[in-house]
């Protein structure tokens, strides 16, 4: 399982932001997909998930302002981040699976990317 993040960086309140992950080493279209952030200090969050049907889920966190979407010709995740917030400021990972609900780090470690940083600050 190959996943290269891009797109983090450093933004002002209310600004916007797209992430993208470039997936290999697996088949795309068989897996649900994810984003799960990370916080200093604090453990790993669930943001969002897009199912092989195309069924999506986001946190009560982002519900509203982030999209995530996937291009299976590119085998690429997206997440359009808007109305970014300063609680929004994470180290943001593309991972393999679905990580709702019943978060088990270990499956997360193996199946996540190297991550890229997004700052909200004023």
């Amino acid at each position: 399982v190959q996943l290269v993040e891009s797109g983090g960086g450093m933004v002002h309140p209310g600004e916007s932001l797209t992430l993208s992950c470039i997936a290999s080493g697996f088949k795309f279209t068989d897996y649900p997909m994810s984003w799960v952030r990370q916080a200093p200090g604090r453990g790993p969050e669930w943001v969002s998930t897009i199912k092989p049907s195309g069924n999506i889920y986001y946190s009560d966190s982002v519900k509203g302002r982030f999209t995530i979407s996937k291009d299976i010709t590119k085998n690429t995740l997206s997440l359009y981040m808007n109305g970014l917030k300063p609680e929004d400021t994470a180290l943001y990972y593309c991972a393999r699976g679905d990580y709702r609900g019943n978060f088990v780090s270990q499956i997360f470690e193996r199946n996540r990317g190297q991550g890229t940083q997004v700052t909200v600050s004023s």
